[in-house]
């Protein structure tokens, strides 16, 4: 027993559970818990940078998402458990934009965003988006679409279970954009002038402005489109000021590649001007058909000629301008080759009309030892078309028959023709002698 009566192992038990109670006093307060019984997500969507496009063009739209939802209740709670996620947090959140119409078209798919806290936090997203060439000026509203989950505040039931459940929750946000008004090029008129296959010619084009912007010191622009045959030589024309509304003509010089055909090929046509801000802009392009003749086509409509083996012959090829225009100072011309030579492989045929026909004339010699059958040649026509270009047709098969040489004729210049020359130049000698005779006796 200590000093004042009472047993030692009671004194131990009371010190132990003094310090007990002090525990608990001083743990007491690190168990406390904060809770927000009240509270959800508020969105609010802006665009970021760029919000004026122009018809036609490819555009990016930047939005920012800013939650600036609030935990409007706080509660402090002892020996409780701390919720993961506050009721102003977005779970999981997802956002999409619609389009607007056929004015402005969403390329984008929905986007995952993820979680976004409130009280102010801001994240941003990206669409991609394609801008009519049909689009009027004026404002458009986009629906953006943002689905997400936020936590439902619920009573905890027993000290050491919470049960942590979700709201399910939609909100369709409107986006704003402006489309600027802009020079929009219709074409009137294509008219081309003298553009064949391998030529060059002009074009003669009539365009509005179809469009609700007056364009200042415009300058209308003709340029390739990609690959194409049709290849512009002068490429601007300066037009000055180009109202809604009106009309104006414009003439370019081009030319078209050597492997094109007779049909349309693509161009395209752009008009740059100063705008009512005082910019140098320039309209969508215009993309148009142009026509091209296919090269003039020549034909050969004689028969193969004749050429005895060992002699010397003019022979005639004619050709027919088989084109739908005039071609001026045609020529003619053969390529030779063994066993035949050609003295004269050059011949004029003058200006043909289409569907007219010319005869060439060339020196043909067949050597001696040629064997019979039937030869080809190259010949083409060098021509200027309307424009004066210089031409040149494709390559015109002319077909010589090589036949053998009459017995003993061979080396007698010009053959059977000659020969029976001299013997009917004989016979008329002979004739001419026995009159003279006869009138001689009468005397």
């Amino acid at each position: 027993m200590d000093s004042k009566g009472m047993p030692g192992s009671a004194v131990t038990l009371l010190l132990v559970v003094t310090l007990l109670v002090c525990s608990a006093v001083i743990a007491a307060p690190a168990a406390a818990v904060t809770k927000y019984p009240e509270g959800a997500p508020a969105f609010t969507a802006m665009v970021t940078g760029v919000n004026e496009f122009t018809p036609g063009q490819d555009a990016t739209i930047s939005i920012l998402l800013k939650n600036s939802g609030l935990n409007t209740v706080k509660q402090v709670d002892r020996g409780t458990i701390e919720p993961e996620d506050l009721p102003n947090t977005a779970k999981f959140t997802t956002a999409s934009l619609g389009s607007a119409g056929d004015a402005v078209l969403i390329k984008s798919d929905p986007q995952m965003v993820g979680d976004i806290p409130g009280s102010g936090s801001t994240v941003a997203v990206q669409f991609k988006a394609k801008i009519s060439a049909n689009a009027t000026a004026g404002e458009y509203q986009l629906p953006l679409t943002l689905r997400y989950k936020y936590t439902k505040v619920e009573n905890q039931e027993t000290a050491d279970i919470f049960a942590f459940t979700y709201n399910d929750a939609e909100e369709i946000l409107p986006v704003t954009l402006r489309i600027k008004p802009l020079v929009k090029t219709a074409v009137i008129e294509v008219v081309p002038d003298g553009l064949s296959v391998g030529s060059e010619g002009y074009l003669n084009l009539k365009i509005r402005n179809d469009g609700p912007e007056n364009g200042s010191m415009a300058v209308v622009k003709l340029l390739r489109n990609g690959k194409s045959s049709v290849i512009p030589v002068d490429s601007s024309v300066f037009i000055g000021n180009f109202p809604s509304g009106e009309d104006v003509t414009c003439r370019y010089k081009v030319s078209v590649g050597q492997d094109a055909t007779g049909q349309s090929y693509p161009i395209d046509i752009v008009v740059t001007y100063t705008n009512r801000e005082g910019a140098v802009v320039s309209s969508t392009a215009t993309t148009i058909g142009v026509p091209v003749q296919a090269k003039t086509a020549f034909t050969i409509v004689s028969p193969a000629p004749d050429v005895p083996a060992g002699s010397s012959r003019i022979i005639e090829v004619r050709y027919r301008n088989g084109g739908m225009t005039t071609v001026n100072n045609a020529q003619a011309r053969i390529a030779s080759h063994n066993p035949l030579t050609i003295s004269d492989n050059n011949a004029y045929l003058g200006d043909l009309e289409p569907g007219e026909i010319a005869t060439a004339r060339f020196g043909i010699t067949a050597a001696a030892d040629a064997e019979p059958k039937v030869y080809s040649f190259d010949s083409s026509i060098r021509y200027r078309d309307t424009l004066g270009n210089s031409l040149e047709s494709d390559t015109l098969p002319v077909q010589l028959t090589i036949v053998p040489a009459a017995s003993g004729l061979s080396a007698v210049p010009g053959g059977l023709p000659a020969l029976a020359g001299c013997v009917i130049a004989g016979i008329l000698i002979c004739i001419a002698f026995l009159v003279y005779r006869q009138r001689m006796k009468n005397r």
